[in-house]
């Protein structure tokens, strides 16, 4: 755990804290609305919050060769994350244009 000081350990969990809090309320305003657009978000959110769980677990156990194919997972999420946020985003564009559309 020497690989990162204690402000930057914070910053990185309560990132991941963050991003779970806003895929929960996310999902929850798509039940509430009864509009499935917002699970879709949801759902595109997991891969960037797999990248991230990835860069702390790499970064936890102070950043061995071993785990290195950690660091190429988190670039796939990343990839993976950035393609599907996108796709949500349109997604919910597309649907505002066309009421009842969803």
């Amino acid at each position: 755990m020497h690989a990162l000081s204690i402000p930057t350990w914070m910053i990185h969990i309560s990132s991941v804290i963050e991003w779970i809090v806003a895929i929960a309320l996310i999902w929850r305003y798509g039940e509430i609305t009864g509009d499935r657009v917002w699970w879709g978000l949801s759902f595109a959110m997991l891969p960037a919050l797999i990248s991230a769980l990835c860069a702390c677990t790499w970064h936890f156990f102070d950043n061995p060769d071993s785990l290195s194919w950690l660091v190429t997972l988190q670039a796939a999420m990343t990839v993976l994350g950035n393609t599907t946020l996108c796709l949500a985003a349109w997604w919910i564009w597309r649907s505002s244009r066309s009421p009842g559309v969803n």
